[in-house]
């Protein structure tokens, strides 16, 4: 089956400065891809020329005919003294059911909450909304950018096992980008671990024991492996070259 998303040989550039280079990325129909790396690699800017928001300065991004996408970011500033209900929320710009609203609320793992005000709802809860109105035009391939920002870890965890339920029950292909490393690792077919480049890539397994992801991230991510566990039909060998930042920092604040 042809893949939904290619770059070729793709280089990104913020004025006049080469944040991403020679990438070449393939997501195939169905299968879940997280993309790792420090504060600064090019992760978001790798995703923001996925779904067409920052041109290529090289190279080029291809899309599948007709694919259609649904978009996670990393966060969303609603005005508290707005008075705006969940199943508005998601009927916005054009009016959904309650039906249909609660249909996508479940998919998101947070049925029942379409009554409820945006400002009351928990971090958790903010971050499930924002998936369910992703999953509104039930999209081929999910894409998320740091969708865990501001979770604690067992709140990570349980986001990401719900993403990978939704690509179960949905059949989409996912492509994400976390530095939640100890939960992120395993719910994943395959990871791309990069810093201005793609520095390592395979399975979760290869890539959490290549020498060149340790040097970036340590050894503390190997014991997260077994948080959650599929079937991975994708093997691709580790190729990596050797210039590395520092990891960017844990997330810190709770949610449910």
């Amino acid at each position: 089956m042809s893949a939904l998303l290619e770059t070729r040989d793709l280089s990104l550039a913020y004025g006049g400065q080469t944040v991403l280079r020679d990438v070449n990325l393939s997501i195939a129909p169905g299968e879940i891809v997280t993309i790792v790396g420090p504060n600064g690699s090019g992760k978001s800017s790798l995703i923001r020329a996925c779904i067409g928001a920052l041109a290529p300065a090289v190279g080029t991004v291809t899309r599948a005919r007709k694919l259609k996408i649904g978009y996670v970011p990393q966060s969303l500033a609603i005005d508290a003294t707005l008075p705006l209900t969940v199943t508005r929320f998601l009927g916005l710009p054009r009016r959904i059911s309650p039906a249909r609203a609660e249909e996508v609320l479940a998919e998101a793992g947070v049925p029942g909450l379409g009554k409820r005000q945006m400002r009351d709802l928990s971090g958790g809860q903010f971050q499930r909304v924002l998936l369910a109105r992703a999953l509104l035009d039930a999209p081929d391939l999910l894409v998320l950018d740091e969708p865990t920002q501001g979770l604690d870890q067992p709140g990570s965890a349980a986001f990401y096992q719900q993403i990978a339920t939704v690509r179960q029950e949905t059949g989409c292909a996912v492509l994400m980008v976390s530095h939640d490393l100890h939960v992120v690792m395993a719910a994943s077919d395959r990871v791309l671990c990069v810093n201005g480049h793609i520095c390592c890539e395979g399975t979760p397994e290869i890539v959490a024991s290549a020498p060149e992801y340790r040097a970036l991230f340590g050894t503390g991510t190997r014991g997260a492996l077994a948080l959650y566990r599929h079937e991975h039909s994708h093997s691709h060998g580790p190729d990596c070259d050797h210039d590395h930042a520092p990891a960017g920092p844990a997330k810190r604040e709770a949610a449910e």
